[in-house]
């Protein structure tokens, strides 16, 4: 078994490694999935060490930031998956649903008083990195968390990155030397771990387990207090097991045709992986090695340059290359910008540049103004931004491309570029799938200069941020499919666009 590499491994305490302890104790937040995972590996190995067995804790509190049914109902998924996924190994797998806001609180505390030693997820976003910090200072023991996030460790890289380009190019010379350190496939199967006992009565009876019915695959404890039926919007399925299915279908289908579909809103040319990737139920390690068989690759056709190029790094065909940028450098630049600046979501974060452009042109006359209220509910002039809007509302996504118009435009209708900020990120994680992400942020920054360059002319309101227009993108891109699926007909956009989840926005 290889080992998990150090530079994935920190401590977060000053704890002791308790040989009486009765498990290791693996505290499941971020890579929520049984396969693949470093973190998981990295607590075998303790299983190992100090012969003890395994206990995973998968919790979901019930109050988190832009808590919605949608995303618990995608959590709830995944935690079915490795339900299944755990059977016959030996390891005692506890998944916790909150009943109410607070209810788990204390559990962690209570399983790890017993631990010989605490594994957790290392996920350098949202409230990930606070809660792992209160939970070192409270557990009797070693915490240690284990960064799976990527191909890159986000710890080898030396600083933050103010562009795409540059880390690729970086990514070029350094990615080689951790490419072949993979997490395990699936490291359950082969562990042979020591048998676990139950955990003892005043854990189970005060933070009940979630109940499944593995017949009808459905939750059958009430107190889970989940909408099931989601009756209000299309709903993915989240999970390891639905990953695994949608990255097969795009290999086998998709691909090839990569390059020329994923501009296109009208076809579904995408991986859609990105939800996966955020809630951990796959890994970026098992999507590339997907894509390794597929063009039946070897590290020796690496090509040596490393001149920042988007192509030709790999040595495989332009599709292939094209998503392992978007995999590995686009997604892995926004998890560089998060672990090294904790202000990776405000508006001082841009770079100086944007920021001044920006600035300068905050009190320009804008053509429309908009109230949180009225783009949430898709009520503008413009058909194609309405389109994009009601997708996100009913599927939980924008596509790539309309992703970027709808943020360009909410600057452009808002009175300020803060604000404009602040509706974005509102918008984009409560109703997106993939929001509350490093890449989520990147896309969202991204529309305000963010790893851009200026652009002339110089606009109003824009300055010489990168200007987007509806009328340009209808004329680049096919969109009449896409219209006729998210805005049938004109007048019916805010009849659709009700068909939403209970807003939890904070603004009016």
């Amino acid at each position: 078994m290889n080992s998990v590499p150090p530079i994935r491994i920190q401590a977060c305490n000053g704890g002791p490694i308790r040989g009486d302890g009765d498990y290791v104790l693996y505290w499941m937040i971020a890579s929520r999935r049984l396969q693949w995972n470093f973190a998981l590996d990295r607590a075998i190995e303790w299983c190992r060490k100090l012969r003890k067995p395994l206990v995973i804790v998968e919790a979901l509190r019930r109050d988190f930031p832009w808590a919605q049914d949608r995303l618990r109902k995608f959590v709830l998924d995944g935690m079915l998956a490795n339900l299944q996924n755990i059977t016959n190994t030996g390891v005692l797998y506890y998944p916790y649903v909150e009943s109410e806001p607070k209810a788990g609180k204390g559990l962690l505390a209570a399983v790890a008083a017993r631990a010989a030693v605490v594994v957790t997820d290392e996920f350098p976003c949202y409230f990930m990195p606070r809660m792992v910090a209160a939970a070192a200072r409270k557990v009797p023991v070693l915490l240690e968390q284990v960064d799976s996030n990527g191909m890159f460790p986000l710890r080898a890289s030396p600083k933050e990155f103010s562009t795409a380009y540059a880390f690729r190019r970086f990514l070029q010379k350094n990615l080689p030397e951790h490419l072949l350190n993979f997490p395990q496939a699936h490291p359950l199967s082969v562990a042979k771990l020591t048998p676990v006992n139950p955990l003892p009565s005043e854990i189970t009876i005060r933070w009940p387990s979630l109940e499944f019915d593995l017949t009808t695959m459905q939750v059958i404890s009430r107190k889970a207090a989940i909408n099931l039926a989601c009756e209000n919007y299309s709903q993915l399925q989240g999970g390891s097991l639905a990953a695994q299915k949608r990255l097969q279908t795009f290999v086998r289908q998709k691909i090839d045709s990569y390059t020329e579909d994923r501009n296109e809103p009208g076809e579904d040319g995408t991986s859609g992986l990105s939800p996966y990737l955020h809630f951990g139920h796959i890994s970026a390690h098992e999507i590339f090695l997907a894509i390794v068989k597929h063009e039946h690759w070897s590290p020796a056709h690496i090509a040596l340059r490393c001149n920042g190029s988007r192509t030709g790094w790999w040595g495989m065909h332009d599709a292939a290359e094209s998503f392992l940028d978007q995999v590995i450098t686009w997604r892995e630049l926004g998890f560089n910008m998060c672990y090294f600046r904790s202000d990776y979501d405000q508006f001082e974060s841009l770079p100086p540049w944007a920021l001044r452009t920006l600035t300068e042109h905050a009190s320009d006359p804008r053509p429309h103004k908009y109230s949180f209220s009225q783009f949430e509910r898709a009520a503008t002039h413009d058909s194609l931004w309405n389109a994009a809007q009601i997708q996100l509302v009913t599927e939980g996504r924008i596509h790539n491309y309309m992703r970027m118009l709808w943020g360009k435009k909410i600057l452009e209708w808002t009175k300020s570029p803060e604000d404009a900020l602040h509706i974005m990120i509102e918008l984009n994680n409560i109703y997106a799938l993939d929001g509350r992400d490093p890449n989520s942020y990147s896309g969202i920054f991204w529309c305000l200069g963010r790893y851009d360059h200026p652009w002339g002319p110089v606009r109003p309101i824009y300055g010489t941020v990168r200007y987007m227009s509806s009328e340009n993108t209808a004329r680049k891109l096919n969109l009449k499919e896409y219209l006729s699926k998210y805005l049938p007909e004109h007048s019916d956009s805010e009849r659709k666009a009700r068909m939403v989840i209970p807003s939890a926005s904070k603004l009016n």
